[in-house]
């Protein structure tokens, strides 16, 4: 008899992610900030990023960061303070993949300062996303923009005690936003309610035995500054 042939798989699943704000959402918005010793994580953080790793969601973090075009601080200076992040998380047993950031002042115009999505596309590229099946979760209407440009769902948080900044945005999204949470454990709550029935974790695993995904990398609009390249 004819060997059989094996089962049609089909083509592999694309990856999920959370792509998350810096400033005013993973870490206390401070403007400009340029000490790692002043990084202080918002309440939940923690414990938000360690279900969406075991959910199988990787962590991406995408943040403007025009302070290095003003000359407030240095690209060195933003990748200490994010070396700093990452060690405060690890504190409390939890992590990011990777870092993408733009260096760029808004009046330059770039394709990579939110909310245009050039950090997003090279992400989805590099880390191979579909971005159907991602999220944008931030703080400010700009990271709302940005996820519907690419269909993400979106999740706002206004920063807590930040109710008198950012006042003309706010209405836009609290109207646009797919998801509007008091705290960051409340946004990731409802994104995997909406994502991650049955699709972060394709292989139907017990959440606990979900491997951790990738590791920490840094990237500017102008390129990859740091760590070790996501998996191919």
């Amino acid at each position: 008899m004819p060997a059989s042939s094996p089962p049609d798989r089909g083509p592999p699943v694309r990856r999920q992610a959370v792509f998350l704000d810096r400033d005013g959402t993973l870490n206390v918005d401070l403007h400009y900030l340029k000490d790692p010793e002043r990084l202080e994580l918002h309440r939940g953080v923690g414990e938000g990023l360690r279900r969406l790793r075991a959910a199988g969601f990787l962590r991406l973090v995408v943040t403007n960061q025009s302070g290095v075009a003003r000359g407030l601080y240095t690209a060195k200076d933003v990748e200490a303070i994010h070396a700093r992040l990452v060690q405060k998380l690890a504190e409390e047993d939890a992590s990011v993949d990777a870092f993408y950031y733009c260096p760029h002042a808004p009046e330059e115009g770039c394709a990579c300062r939110k909310p245009e999505v050039g950090l997003f596309r090279q992400a989805a590229r590099d880390w191979d996303l579909d971005l159907s099946r991602c999220a944008v979760l931030g703080d400010r209407y700009l990271d709302v923009e940005a996820g519907r440009r690419l269909g993400m769902l979106t999740a706002y948080v206004p920063e807590p005690g930040s109710e008198g900044e950012y006042l003309e945005e706010r209405p836009r999204a609290l109207a646009e936003a797919d998801l509007v949470a008091s705290s960051f454990l409340e946004a990731v709550d409802g994104i995997l309610q909406r994502l991650a029935r049955g699709s972060g974790n394709p292989a139907g695993l017990p959440v606990a035995q979900v491997a951790r995904l990738g590791s920490t990398d840094q990237r500017t609009g102008a390129g990859r500054t740091g760590g070790t390249s996501p998996p191919v």
